[in-house]
C-alpha cells in the first residue's frame, strides 16, 4: 500500500486522472467540512511514493471533484459555499472558471463520460444542474426537491443521468425529453423505513444497473428495466455507506466506503439470473475489506490504468491510501 497525508485537511473524495496513470486529485476540507477552508491536492505517484505536485486553496470546504474528460489538466470541484470551480493544473493560484448558482452546499460533481463536453452537479438545495466549461451559466436545471447528495451520468448514454437524495429516492433523468426530464423515481427502501441515500453509481458493464447506498448501511442494486424491487442487496457495513463505485475492469464488482472506517469489495450478485427471474433480491457477497483508515472513509476511486484492481481511498483521518483490491479479497 502507498499512503499520503492531507495534513490539516480531511479528505472527502479522490479521483484518478483519465489521462495519466500516475496522477490523482483529492478534494478536502478543514475541520471536517463544518467550517473553514478547502484544499485541492494534485498528487503524483512516483517511485519514491506519493508526492504533492500542486495544491489549490479555496475559501470554503471541498466535497467532490471531477476530472475533465476533454482537457488533461482541468478539473471541477464542488464547494460548501454553493460554488463550482474549474481549475487548470498547468496554471497557478486561481480557478479559470467559477459558477455560483446553487443556493446551498454542492456535494457532487460528475463529468459526462460519453459526450465529454458537459458535467453535472448536485446540491443540498434540491437541484441537479448541467454545465459546460464554455458557458458562464448552467445549461439545464433538474429538480429533485430534496437534499441531493450524489449525481452521475450514465457511462452508456450522453443524455441519461441520475441522482439520489435525502427523501430515499433514486431519480433518473433523460435530457432529450421535455421538462422535468424525469423518467424514473424509485423509492430505494420500498415500503420499509425511509432513510437518506448518500451515494450511487452506474454499472460499467450492464446498462441500466445502478447501485445505491446510504444511512441504513445496505447497498442495493436496481435494474431500470424492472425497478420495483432491488436486484440485489449487500449487507456487511456497520455504519452508513458514504460512497460506492463500480469497477471499470471486473463486471459485478464494486467498492464501498463507510463511516465504519472500512472499504469493502463486493460481488453485487447481479450476475445470478435465477434470482432476477423469480423477482427476489440476491444477497451480494463481500469479498474482503481494507481497514487501514482510523476515521470515516468517505471517498474511493478505481484506477483505470495498469494491472486491474488498484484503487484509492480517503477519509477524515487525513489519509489517502492507494491499494490493490485483489490483495484484500478473501480476508
Amino acid at each position: 500500500m502507498f499512503s499520503f497525508r492531507t495534513q490539516g485537511y480531511n479528505g472527502y473524495n479522490l479521483k484518478y486522472s483519465p489521462f495519466h496513470d500516475s496522477r490523482l486529485a483529492v478534494a478536502s476540507s478543514a475541520n471536517f467540512g463544518l467550517v473553514g477552508n478547502g484544499r485541492l491536492f494534485i498528487l503524483g505517484l512516483t517511485a519514491n511514493g506519493i508526492v504533492a505536485e500542486k495544491t489549490f486553496d479555496t475559501q470554503d470546504g471541498l466535497f467532490d471533484l471531477a476530472w475533465s474528460e476533454r482537457h488533461e489538466n482541468q478539473l471541477a470541484v464542488a464547494s460548501g459555499d454553493g460554488s463550482i470551480k474549474l481549475f487548470d493544473v498547468a496554471l497557478n493560484d486561481f480557478p479559470i472558471q467559477s459558477w455560483q448558482e446553487h443556493k446551498r452546499e454542492v456535494f457532487s460533481v460528475h463529468w459526462n463520460l460519453v459526450d465529454k463536453a458537459t458535467f453535472a452537479s448536485s446540491s443540498w438545495d434540491g437541484t441537479v444542474k448541467i454545465w459546460s466549461p464554455e458557458h458562464g451559466s448552467s445549461l439545464t436545471t433538474l429538480a429533485t426537491n430534496s437534499c441531493t447528495y450524489s449525481t452521475a451520468f450514465s457511462p452508456h448514454s450522453p443524455t441519461l443521468l441520475s441522482a439520489v437524495s435525502s427523501d430515499s429516492h433514486l431519480r433518473v433523468f433523460d435530457t432529450r425529453l421535455p421538462p422535468p426530464h424525469l423518467i424514473h423515481q424509485i423509492p430505494v427502501h420500498g415500503a420499509g423505513q425511509p432513510a437518506e441515500v448518500l451515494t450511487h453509481d452506474w454499472s460499467k458493464y450492464r446498462p441500466g444497473v445502478i447501485a445505491t447506498a446510504g444511512v441504513d448501511k445496505l447497498i442495493r442494486t436496481f435494474d431500470l428495466r424492472s425497478p420495483q424491487t432491488p436486484l440485489s442487496v449487500l449487507a456487511g457495513h456497520n455504519y452508513a455507506v458514504r460512497r460506492v463505485s463500480y469497477s471499470p475492469h471486473l463486471p459485478g464488482t464494486l467498492l464501498s466506503a463507510s463511516y465504519d472506517m472500512t472499504c469493502r469489495v463486493w460481488n453485487d450478485g447481479t450476475t445470478e439470473p435465477t434470482a432476477a427471474a423469480e423477482g427476489q433480491a440476491m444477497m451480494g457477497q463481500c469479498l474482503g475489506a481494507m481497514d487501514r483508515h482510523s476515521e470515516f472513509v468517505v471517498g474511493i476511486d478505481w484506477c483505470m490504468f495498469g494491472a486491474e484492481g488498484w484503487a484509492g481511498s480517503v477519509g477524515w483521518d487525513e489519509m489517502l491510501w492507494v491499494w490493490d483490491v485483489r490483495g484484500v479479497m478473501g480476508r
